[in-house]
């Protein structure tokens, strides 16, 4: 697969995760319906934007260095974490009674998700200040993903307002990153901005 194939799929899935990160806020903020449609498109968000950022990492690789594998890496294991427990909270504990999901939530699940929005965190920070230094990816995009994602990554300790708007930042910027990256496609190279 060439690079302009790729960098165009990821694009494409960049934008489609970032809307339906935007509809899973709006179904949390209540601006849309909750039910089994809307609860089942949380997880495909998160699956989608693996792609992309994976994308995202190999246009910018040479000029991102070390400080950029590592945030990748890191990014990229929050993520995956992330994805997980869309799928549990989603697919699984919806149809689970209140005390089953609060026995998961704060009993023996709690380590693991702290664990997973700390690497997601860390990898954001990271991912975001090797991208900025790099300078391939449009620094206003990162401007909105790094703090949007950090609040989002707070999820366990930060008020609802402050997750639901962390969300709504991040997506504003993983579209604006994805468009980028769908406008250098056809290029043989990004272009930095």
């Amino acid at each position: 697969m060439s690079d302009q194939i790729l960098y165009r799929l990821a694009a494409l899935a960049g934008l489609a995760g970032g809307v339906l990160t935007l509809v899973a806020a709006a179904r949390r903020a209540g601006l849309v319906p909750e039910n089994a449609v809307t609860h089942a498109l949380a997880p495909p968000a998160t699956a989608l934007l693996l792609l992309t950022l994976t994308a995202l990492y190999l246009c910018q690789r040479r000029e991102s260095g070390r400080l950029g594998l590592a945030g990748f890496v890191l990014n990229h294991l929050g993520l995956s974490g992330l994805f997980a427990i869309e799928f549990l909270t989603h697919a699984v504990l919806q149809y689970q009674d209140a005390a089953a999901r609060e026995a998961v939530l704060t009993g023996p699940g709690r380590p693991y998700f702290l664990v997973v929005a700390l690497v997601f965190l860390l990898g954001v920070v990271l991912f975001g200040a090797a991208s900025w230094r790099a300078g391939v990816l449009p620094r206003g995009a990162l401007a909105l993903y790094v703090p949007g994602l950090c609040a989002a990554a707070l999820r366990a300790s930060a008020p609802e307002w402050l997750y639901l708007s962390g969300l709504v930042v991040g997506s504003a910027g993983v579209l604006w990153l994805s468009a980028a990256l769908l406008r250098t496609a056809d290029r043989p190279v990004p272009v930095r901005a």
